[in-house]
Formats: C-alpha cells, sequence, structure tokens
C-alpha cells in the first residue's frame, strides 16, 4: 500500500521552487496508452495548479525516436543520460520486452539506481527491473497477461495482482489505465487530494482507484454471463491450469452433475465444458510462449498437457500454428 510517508520521500524535494523531475525511458514497442496515462497526470496538475510542480523529460536508449506497439512514432528529449537528473524514473514497455531488452538497457537501469534514482516500471517495464535485479526482495506487480511468464522465469519474485506497488525505492504499475490510478495516487500524496480530485475530473475519471484494486474485470463481466453456478466453474478452471481436473470432479466441487455441466455451457457459451477448458490452458500457453524463453516441453507441462507432441496438436487446432512458428519472428 502507498503510504504518505513512502511517496513523500521518494519524491522529496530540498528545493520547494523547483518542480518535482520524472523521467521516462521508452523502449521500442511501448505501451502508448500507459505512457499517455503516466504523463498527462503531471500536465494537468501544473495546469491546475497553476504551478509548475512537476518536470519530465523523455529519453531513449540512443536518443533516437521510439515506437509504440501501436505504430505511433514518439520523439524524445535525448539518450538516456538527460536522465540522470530525474528523482524518479519509469521504464516504459509493452508488448515484445524481452526482445527489446539488452544488455544496454539493464545497464542504464542499474547506472540510475546507483545514482540514487528511484526507479518505476509502467506495464512490462517491470520485466526489465527484474532482468536488472532490482526487485530481489521487493513486492511488484505486471500487467495480468504477464503474470505467469515472469513468476516463471523470475521464480524468487513477490508478484501481486495490484493495480501498482511501490515496495521502498521500486514503484511497479500494471499498465493500461492503471498508471493514471497511480500517478493520481502519487498527485494526492504530495501536492493534496483536492488537485488529484481536479485532475480526475478533467479526465472523466469517476474515482481514484486504490493500488489493490484488481486488475481484471470481473469473472461475469469478463465472459458475459452471470449464471452463479456457471462462474463458480470457470472460476475453478482457471485456478487449476497446471494440473486440470476431471470434468467429474469440476461438477462434484461446484455441485452439479455432469449433465447439467454440458448443458450450463451449451446454453451461455455454446461450447463444452472439455472445450472451454483447453482453450484457457492453450491461452495461457500462448502467453509463456509469447513472453518467456521457457522450452516448448516447459510450457506444455505448465499448461497441463503431459507431452509436447499433445500440446502441439492442440495448439495448432486452436491457432492455426504450432508453438514453434508463436515464436518465430512474423
Amino acid at each position: 500500500m502507498m503510504s504518505e510517508q513512502t511517496i513523500k520521500s521518494l519524491l522529496r524535494n530540498d528545493d520547494q521552487t523547483s518542480a518535482q523531475k520524472i523521467g521516462f525511458l521508452l523502449l521500442n514497442d511501448f505501451s502508448m496508452l500507459a505512457f499517455s496515462a503516466a504523463i498527462e497526470p503531471l500536465r494537468l496538475a501544473n495546469r491546475q495548479s497553476n504551478k509548475d510542480l512537476f518536470d519530465w523529460v523523455i529519453a531513449s536508449i540512443d536518443g533516437s525516436p521510439s515506437k509504440a506497439s501501436n505504430g505511433v512514432v514518439i520523439s524524445c528529449d535525448g539518450a538516456s543520460d538527460i536522465l540522470q537528473n530525474c528523482r524518479m524514473v519509469f521504464v516504459c514497455a509493452g508488448v515484445n520486452v524481452r526482445a527489446n531488452t539488452n544488455k544496454t538497457v539493464l545497464n542504464i537501469v542499474r547506472r540510475l539506481d546507483r545514482n540514487g534514482a528511484v526507479i518505476g516500471a509502467v506495464c512490462t517495464g517491470t520485466y526489465v527491473m527484474a532482468a536488472a535485479g532490482l526487485l530481489e526482495g521487493r513486492r511488484c506487480t505486471i500487467h495480468w497477461e504477464n503474470i505467469d511468464g515472469l513468476a516463471e522465469e523470475f521464480p524468487e519474485l513477490e508478484i501481486t495482482n495490484d493495480l501498482f506497488e511501490v515496495d521502498g525505492t521500486r514503484v511497479t504499475c500494471s499498465g493500461g489505465t492503471a498508471a493514471l490510478d497511480m500517478m493520481l495516487n502519487l498527485i494526492t500524496q504530495t501536492h493534496g487530494a483536492q488537485l488529484a480530485a481536479e485532475v480526475s475530473d478533467q479526465f472523466i475519471h469517476d474515482r481514484i482507484r486504490e493500488p489493490t484494486d484488481r486488475q481484471r474485470m470481473e469473472l461475469r463481466s469478463r465472459i458475459g454471463v452471470s449464471h452463479p453456478k456457471l462462474l463458480a466453474v470457470v472460476k475453478t478452471m482457471e485456478d487449476n491450469l497446471e494440473e486440470p481436473l476431471a470434468q467429474t470432479a469440476i461438477a462434484r466441487m461446484t455441485n452439479l452433475s455432469t449433465r447439467q455441466l454440458e448443458r450450463l455451457f451449451r446454453k451461455y457459451l455454446n461450447t463444452t465444458p472439455t472445450r472451454y477448458y483447453l482453450n484457457l490452458r492453450l491461452a495461457r500457453a500462448r502467453h509463456l510462449l509469447r513472453q518467456t524463453s521457457m522450452s516448448i516441453l516447459s510450457v506444455a507441462l505448465a499448461c497441463g498437457f503431459v507431452s509436447a507432441s499433445h500440446f502441439s496438436k492442440c495448439y495448432r487446432e486452436c491457432y492455426g500454428r504450432t508453438p514453434r512458428a508463436e515464436r518465430s519472428p512474423n
């Protein structure tokens, strides 16, 4: 939980007449939404207060423009060395974060940390912090789609499902619109709830979420049904992907007969329980293939398949390509 004492100490500013300087290090394929949601509240805080409360700089590794995952190119103020005077620096990443993380990136982040900057991450920037060894013994969060992959690659990390985490001089944000809530909380703690509320109102954002609010939509909203028994079944399936349960066991755990179970899935989801469960496991496998360097066999086992050949067959039937092809450049 972000405490007032913590956030104020993170952004302490001995010269009260100067703006608090925040840096953004953009990696290629960064999330445009998450980056915008992080930087725009700073602009509006200045506008609403009629003061220069915040200043910011945007950097890329070499100073060249950085391309977001949506194809939009952002001009940067310079190379990473312009971040050295920032009290807080956020690593902004998105898809293909592993491919965009190299020794140069890791050395930059480590150097900023040694120089005393608070290191933060937006979206999959958490992966960069983990790879740089900056999250040992710290709580962290990342976009829900990347949690499994991060946990498999860095099993020692304490990864939460929170919107954002502040642990010492480490700040991680799950991305998307959670970056807006993170910055609104920052504004609240450093410049008061009134200003944060004004900024939130300008964004037509009716509630500033707490760090511990859930990342994902409620299950009933995600699958578009409200039948309590069906929701219980799907939740049970989602909680047991690595070691799949037999259909009879799921029915028993949710006080249904197998016939009732089949009927519910046919009526509300137009599929069978077996197919739905398989698709959940394959979706998790797809995340792991795209986000980790795990072997195909390891991915198969992590998603409840007994062999790589069976996994490959099911994967191809679902996605039209093999697991190996999923990892090949387009």
